[in-house]
């Protein structure tokens, strides 16, 4: 017996083109994030967990969902945040085990800092862009991403 043969369409082919772009793209975003934050004594994962709790405390499984990580990557990147004192862990009133994070006086400050660098760089980035390209291919990112939830 033979294996069918199946063939992409033409949006199959697009759309794999894109996921590979993406998966570039996100290389070098994490670069980018890790330079912009180098001098604070961060990383791009450690950039985003703080980002994470910029509205409020969360548990570590909530910024896993949030943040697109691991649980246990997340895990990782709370305790050594703790450790630098740029976020504590508080009883969580929902939940007996897990704990809420929040940002500490220093994480906010660090967070703050960070965030005046990537205005900067936002708005030098997408100086070159045209804005209805780029909320078009937000609105396409999003559709994506709520499809594969």
């Amino acid at each position: 017996m033979g294996k069918a043969k199946l063939k992409r369409t033409l949006a199959g082919e697009t759309f794999t083109d894109l996921v590979l772009e993406i998966f570039k793209l996100n290389g070098s975003l994490i670069i980018a994030g890790d330079q912009l934050s180098k001098d604070l004594g961060l990383t791009s994962a450690r950039w985003k967990v703080l980002g994470a709790l910029e509205q409020g405390p969360l548990t570590v499984s909530q910024i896993a969902r949030k943040m697109g990580l691991t649980r246990q990557n997340v895990q990782q990147l709370v305790n050594t945040l703790a450790q630098k004192e740029l976020l504590f862990l508080k009883e969580n009133p929902d939940h007996q085990t897990a704990k809420l994070i929040d940002l500490s006086r220093s994480g906010r400050d660090v967070l703050n800092r960070i965030s005046l660098k990537q205005i900067e760089w936002a708005n030098r980035i997408s100086s070159t862009l045209e804005t209805k390209d780029l909320e078009t291919t937000l609105k396409t990112l999003v559709a994506i991403s709520e499809s594969l939830n």
